[in-house]
């Protein structure tokens, strides 16, 4: 059973790192096929997928295609449900859906002020009130999904399909240096230190811009 993962740039499309690590960091069979995002070619290579016009895109094994991220997850997961792919207490399971279910509706201010990018950290970016409010909401969602740990680092303990969704956050949160607890903190730290999540940058990191998309006018120092 292999599926079809259409994605765009590793290093700034945030929607793509959330789909590849959905069938990554689970161990399903996927072919990776990509989009010109920077290229002017989205349109017309997404074509055959339509009336799917972003990505992540997927495409089951019996060729139905499925666009939007939560899409994907609650595919997948129903497909796989030995996998355990959304945590397995039914209170946990429901707060993970909220919680990512709000990531995805959410948070214009670091989404717009803050594109993912993973080539370095911008140090002294500014924090307006509009950002500083999505950070303080992105804090309280991650200690309420703490308060369902019985162990591990992730956001509800064992490695779930919200830690997929939160990651482009938590990689915004470093890449911008951004201010946040001790807590958020290191989970930020272990989603980047996370060996699936290395991999995912090291194969951006092969692509070079010049010039660079995202260029926030402040002094950058090396990726963690």
């Amino acid at each position: 059973m292999t599926y079809d993962l259409y994605i765009g740039d590793r290093t700034f499309s945030s929607w793509s790192l959330r789909g590849w690590l959905m069938l990554e960091k689970f161990g399903l069979e996927f072919n990776t096929h990509f989009i010109g995002l920077y290229a002017g070619t989205m349109a017309a290579d997404m074509a055959h997928l339509a009336p799917a016009k972003l990505v992540p895109t997927l495409q089951l094994p019996d060729g139905t295609v499925v666009g939007e991220s939560l899409a994907m997850a609650e595919t997948l997961a129903e497909r796989h449900a030995d996998l355990d792919m959304w945590p397995t207490d039914p209170a946990a399971r429901a707060t993970a859906r909220w919680v990512c279910a709000e990531m995805a509706s959410s948070f214009g201010a670091i989404r717009g002020q803050c594109p993912m990018q993973l080539q370095h950290v911008n140090k002294g970016f500014s924090v307006d009130a509009a950002l500083q409010a999505d950070l303080d909401r992105i804090e309280t969602l991650w200690a309420h999904a703490a308060t369902f740990k019985t162990d591990g680092p992730w956001l509800f303990g064992r490695y779930s399909l919200a830690d997929c969704m939160f990651a482009p956050v938590a990689a915004r949160i470093i890449g911008y240096d951004l201010p946040v607890s001790a807590a958020a903190r290191a989970y930020c730290d272990t989603v980047i230190s996370d060996p699936t999540f290395k991999a995912w940058r090291a194969e951006g990191l092969k692509t070079t811009y010049d010039p660079f998309p995202y260029d926030m006018g402040v002094p950058t120092v090396p990726w963690p």
